[in-house]
């Protein structure tokens, strides 16, 4: 490896000042200690107890939507996002083959098809324009429903990803879900503190899913969250994610087939205390952005992906484009090998065992990001 990659791989050690830097690890102080002991003293450390209350309306609040539901994980609260926006089996969803595997899980949850199409170079996110001319090429209006020609099954959703944090283009996919009658249903799993023209993430769609896990902005240790501005899909998803269980002091009935989702107090006592830092960690993720293009540019072939226009994005995790001419896993395997963790972006899902028969668009930018970005340390750090 050439003098470049270990003067880099050297600066990033001195700046977390270890000699082994993980990809990105939570931060907490002495709030996250009093809000969970307060809880653990309260007893009140599973699914009921004010802070689930709490955090679902601060949430709210911080995100401008009208309506969040706290559930144990992201990918619930995808699977449930999915579900309340009316994907019924058999139905075909749009969605980037450039995703965490979450993303397609969740659809295959309700016997849905997912339907890989491809992203944008400047966003990473599911591309507008690809994505209309392959509606084009494949799909027919039917009683006002989007049929895929091929197949002869609905296509009834779009699922757009914010890829480590930085939105969609996402008002182009608003008027292509207006044209197509299609539900938009934002995976905005990395994206909470990430804005589009303004608008916090999550609340152009219909119905969007956050994640807090361990990785994440904040965490809540495991858990996640469903947004949506409408209050009946907000409550029949509320409902859902508590066993179906009908209100009653004391009796057991179940309307429907349920699901225990429901996020636990002693995670929602954690997630009350992260959320009150998120500005201050994006803060200091822009920072180490600033501090990262610096050391970036004295490498030969690489460049440090920035958010792009009209967005400001939360930068959950720096990304690293390389050109062709440099080896991907071999930077890799120097960087991880000489204490600076980094990983590949995710392996696109139609390439995954579970979905290689799906149907899919072309995925030309899919493949050659797959090939060409990395990310690397991103733990929220105050740089000066």
């Amino acid at each position: 490896m050439n003098q470049q990659w270990i003067t880099f791989a050297n600066a990033v050690k001195e700046l977390y000042k270890k000699e082994y830097v993980p990809l990105h690890e939570p931060t907490f102080d002495e709030k996250e200690v009093e809000y969970v002991t307060d809880c653990v003293k309260s007893g009140w450390v599973s699914s009921v107890g004010k802070y689930v209350d709490r955090f679902e309306k601060e949430l709210a609040e911080f995100t401008g939507v009208k309506r969040a539901v706290a559930v144990v994980n992201g990918t619930a609260a995808l699977h449930i996002a999915l579900k309340v926006a009316g994907v019924q089996p058999n139905d075909e969803v749009f969605m980037p083959s450039l995703t965490f595997v979450a993303t397609a899980n969740a659809a295959s949850y309700l016997q849905a098809i997912p339907h890989f199409v491809d992203v944008s170079e400047e966003t990473l996110g599911l591309d507008p324009i690809k994505l209309e001319e392959h509606i084009k090429d494949i799909g027919e209006m039917k009683n006002g429903q989007l049929l895929n020609k091929q197949t002869g099954r609905v296509i009834r959703a779009v699922v757009p990803m914010h890829t480590f944090g930085h939105p969609v283009d996402l008002d182009p996919l608003i008027e292509l879900c207006e044209r197509y009658n299609l539900v938009l249903v934002e995976d905005a799993a990395e994206s909470l503190g990430s804005y589009y023209k303004g608008k916090h993430t999550g609340g152009l769609g219909r119905v969007s899913a956050l994640s807090f896990n361990g990785n994440k902005i904040m965490t809540t240790g495991g858990g996640g969250a469903i947004l949506t501005n409408d209050d009946k899909l907000a409550d029949y998803a509320k409902h859902i994610t508590t066993t179906a269980k009908i209100p009653h002091r004391w009796a057991y009935e179940h309307d429907e087939i349920g699901y225990n989702y429901r996020m636990p107090n002693i995670n929602a006592a954690l997630g009350c205390a992260q959320l009150q830092k998120v500005p201050t960690f994006i803060e200091q993720k822009r920072k180490l952005t600033e501090t990262y293009a610096n050391l970036v540019s004295s490498l030969d072939g690489v460049t440090l992906f920035k958010e792009p226009a009209n967005t400001k994005g939360n930068y959950w995790l720096q990304s690293l484009r390389l050109e062709q001419t440099i080896s991907r896993d071999a930077i890799l395997e120097f960087l991880n090998e000489n204490g600076v963790m980094s990983r590949p972006i995710w392996t696109p899902m139609d390439e995954l065992g579970p979905f290689q028969n799906m149907p899919k668009a072309d995925l030309t930018v899919t493949k050659r990001l797959k090939n060409s970005l990395i990310n690397i340390p991103s733990t929220s750090l105050e740089v000066k």
